[in-house]
């Protein structure tokens, strides 16, 4: 029998897994690679140039090593600054993630949103274009966080933050000019949604979170609709660039996720 080829699943580190929830679901038979790129962990604190340069040559290893069927680039700061070259350089299907700013403008009531990722994203003349695209009658204000990919990650392994901390976070945004009205959020990193119910608790008030993950789940079904998956379930893999012990923490966290083994690159 020939070998299926696998969807891979690609992040600087576990953030991805909200994007890889609603894609199992849709193709529950489709086998997994999921990368969580540790040796550049993180992004968001990262120049363009570092990350122009770092993505589409690691994808171009990832592609040639596990001859996937398609590439989701589950990362929104890699996506924002690195898509077009990722596409020019691999002859794969690549489908990236960008910032739910249409979503969340279409929802929002006070016609105030807020947009809360990495330092690296919420700077994007992209986020700029999304904005006036889509969002052009809303005050949009936006916040990056570093400590809040750290608090996802330290979720995954187990470990349980602070609720001040995540009330620090959401007061980055309510406390700028206009926030007191905000009533919608975009979670414009991927890790995020994975700590969606911390950021409601931390809350004064309601507030939606709107993420994109479900579209990029049905963007890569309909991409790879005539592909014909396994009869049945395979366990999925998880790859990290640079291995460590300290990596065993997230297993548990992992195969929640579907991920079963955990491997160095």
């Amino acid at each position: 029998m020939t070998k299926k080829r696998p969807l891979l699943i690609f992040d600087s580190g576990v953030g991805g897994l909200s994007v890889l929830k609603p894609i199992s679901a849709l193709l529950p038979n489709a086998p997994i690679v999921y990368v969580a790129d540790s040796a550049g962990f993180p992004y968001g604190t990262k120049t363009e140039a570092e990350i122009a340069a770092r993505v589409p040559a690691l994808l171009g290893r990832l592609a040639e090593r596990f001859d996937p069927e398609l590439i989701v680039i589950a990362c929104n700061t890699a996506s924002t600054i690195a898509l077009d070259g990722v596409r020019a350089a691999l002859d794969v299907p690549i489908v990236g993630t960008v910032p739910a700013i249409k979503p969340a403008a279409a929802a929002s009531k006070s016609r105030v949103i807020g947009v809360l990722g990495t330092d690296a994203t919420v700077r994007q003349p992209y986020v700029d274009r999304l904005s006036e695209q889509f969002a052009s009658d809303c005050v949009v204000i936006r916040h990056g966080s570093a400590e809040l990919v750290d608090l996802a990650e330290a979720k995954l392994r187990g470990e349980t933050p602070e609720p001040a901390a995540f009330r620090r976070v959401m007061d980055g945004l309510l406390s700028q000019p206009g926030g007191d009205a905000m009533d919608t959020v975009v979670l414009a990193c991927t890790h995020f949604p994975l700590v969606e119910g911390e950021l409601v608790a931390a809350s004064p008030r309601p507030i939606a979170f709107v993420d994109g993950k479900e579209g990029i789940a049905r963007r890569t079904a309909w991409l790879s609709r005539e592909t014909r998956w396994p009869e049945l379930p395979s366990p999925g893999r998880a790859i990290f660039t640079r291995w460590s012990p300290e990596l065993e923490a997230y297993r548990p966290g992992l195969t929640h996720f579907g991920l079963e083994t955990i491997e160095p690159l």
